[in-house]
């Protein structure tokens, strides 16, 4: 129970004890004026019936503030929940879309690396070629040149 509760509950019971200490003077009627004309009635019957009323205003009052701040807080929620659905999607569409550039990225880089290694083998190959070119006709020269030595 919080402190403003305790406090309420003190005042009603002080309230409470006089309203039942002084019931007889609180009961005695009494010649009293309403404005326009005179009535007899117990002014303290009048005046706790008053009180009482305007307790029970009150409480409507903070019955009503509560629930309309309970509506907001609800309300508010509700936006935050889909702000924070909404900020999920975009982050997840941006991680979408680094993946995608970065397996667009690894795939243009690894038709770079083909192309490399498919010039490198041409060129290697040619390479083997022309030394086998060059290889067979020292080969040819050298045994020319050994059958002239020959003969």
């Amino acid at each position: 129970m919080g402190v403003r509760t305790g406090v309420l509950l003190i005042v009603m019971m002080l309230i409470a004890a006089l309203a039942a200490l002084n019931w007889g003077t609180l009961s005695a009627p009494v010649v009293m004026s309403v404005g326009f004309m005179h009535v007899t009635a117990p002014l303290g019957l009048v005046m706790l019936a008053l009180t009482v009323l305007l307790g029970v205003v009150f409480a409507t009052y903070v019955v009503y503030l509560q629930s309309s701040m309970l509506l907001d807080a609800r309300r508010q929620s509700k936006e935050m929940q889909a702000q924070r659905t909404l900020a999920d999607r975009a982050e997840a569409s941006r991680f979408t879309e680094l993946r995608n550039f970065l397996e667009s990225q690894e795939n243009a880089h690894m038709e770079r690396n083909a192309e490399r290694h498919a010039s490198l083998l041409a060129r290697v190959e040619q390479v083997e070629a022309t030394i086998g070119l060059r290889f067979e006709l020292l080969e040819r020269a050298i045994s020319s040149r050994a059958e002239a030595l020959k003969a």
